[in-house]
């Protein structure tokens, strides 16, 4: 079911901030600012030979990331992001063996135009995981 890391997502409080460093420190490449108003962040993408990392800002204090930030006030890793072939399938199959998805379960398009859906932190070690269609 599970496909490659799409990306690891980061939450800052400051999304230029954050953006300068892969860039201009690490000589990253790094994608322009790109407000996504359905999720409540702002996202920039950090392309990386393998795989991106997702930097993500509060868009208005009613974020999720806004909350996150409320208990990390430093940011720190917000979610993995894994691809896979069939998300309503992953969603089914996932269901099925007793895992929690988050929000009606219905996908959502996500950041790079693709349907997506989120997982309970609880059921996953800890860590929220974000699943793409592939």
């Amino acid at each position: 079911m599970i496909g490659r890391l799409n990306h690891v997502a980061i939450a800052v409080s400051d999304l230029d901030r954050a953006a300068a460093v892969y860039r201009d420190i690490l000589g990253a490449r790094v994608s322009d600012a790109v407000p996504q108003p359905e999720h409540g962040v702002t996202t920039v993408f950090v392309t990386l030979p393998n795989t991106k990392v997702e930097l993500l800002e509060p868009l208005g204090p009613g974020s999720p990331v806004a909350k996150f930030l409320e208990r990390n006030p430093e940011g720190g890793m917000h979610h993995l992001c894994y691809e896979v072939p069939d998300i309503r399938a992953a969603r089914d199959a996932l269901r099925a063996a007793g895992m929690r998805v988050l929000g009606d379960g219905e996908p959502k398009t996500g950041a790079h135009g693709k349907p997506v859906l989120f997982l309970h932190p609880k059921d996953f070690a800890g860590t929220l995981v974000e699943l793409e269609q592939a």
